[in-house]
């Protein structure tokens, strides 16, 4: 990258960031800020429009490897139950989010994975749920950490930054009146399906993610048991759902930190 580019971007996200959402006010639970200025790049809803149309997608080819399973798999309805209880808790974090067509499906797959895309399209593998035996409050803590990537729009963030590093100095011109910058973002051609996320992405899902289960009930300390199952999975290769996270021993340190931020918001919720 040239000089002259960097201090185009540098000055580009001077700009985005004094027109982002202000920092949430103090609140009980986590604190993470507000979301990226780069976000503005990108509009929610030609992402989510794009989130869509690829989900569909996905789904269709697993229907047609009979591996989509049907609303009366016992798996796939355990985990529409849970997702009914952390769902309600996500508009705190994205007011976009109370006007998504939320949906959770379930694809036979010895693959370690979940991903929630734009929009709150959710998806688990089997092979998540059977080769670590999860219970109830780890399948919230790995559904919440995957929400949070979509409500804190990471996807629609990486891309404005792919868009502002593609479009360069002459955008600083017209910073004050985007125009159809976001045609071209559609053309970056983003796999919201398989797109990996920076460490500090990842921290941030951990966290916001701990706390939207714990809003509903669910035991934030399964995330520390949930990774050391993860450690315990990664001999050899790592899983693809690990290989994209920070290390085990990182995440659960940060955890621990945050667990008395979010207990008192599960136990609370227990009583209701």
């Amino acid at each position: 990258m040239t000089f002259a580019l960097r201090l185009t971007l540098a000055a580009l996200s001077a700009a985005l960031l004094l027109g982002a959402a202000p920092a949430r006010a103090q609140r009980e639970g986590v604190a993470v800020g507000g979301n990226s200025g780069f976000t503005q790049l990108v509009p929610a809803g030609e992402i989510e429009q794009a989130s869509r149309q690829q989900y569909s997608k996905m789904l269709q080819e697993a229907a047609a490897q009979k591996a989509l399973a049907p609303a009366s798999h016992p798996q796939l309805q355990r985990l529409r139950r849970i997702a009914q209880r952390v769902i309600p808790h996500a508009v705190a974090w994205n007011p976009r989010a109370k006007d998504w067509q939320w949906e959770v499906n379930l694809i036979g797959s010895n693959q370690i994975n979940a991903f929630c895309m734009p929009g709150g399209k959710i998806a688990f593998y089997t092979g998540i749920l059977d080769q670590l035996k999860l219970n109830d409050d780890e399948v919230a803590m790995i559904m919440g950490h995957e929400m949070a990537h979509a409500l804190r729009e990471h996807a629609r963030e990486r891309m404005g930054k792919s868009a502002a590093t593609n479009i360069g100095a002459s955008l600083l011109s017209n910073l004050l009146g985007l125009g159809d910058l976001g045609q071209t973002v559609a053309g970056l051609g983003v796999e919201l399906i398989n797109l990996r996320f920076g460490r500090e992405d990842e921290s941030e899902a951990d966290l916001v993610g701990m706390e939207l289960g714990a809003r509903a009930g669910f035991d934030p300390r399964a995330g520390i048991t949930l990774w050391q199952k993860m450690a315990a999975a990664s001999k050899g290769a790592p899983p693809q759902w690990l290989s994209t996270h920070p290390a085990g021993a990182t995440r659960i340190a940060d955890m621990e930190r945050t667990l008395p931020k979010v207990m008192p918001l599960y136990e609370r919720a227990r009583k209701s």
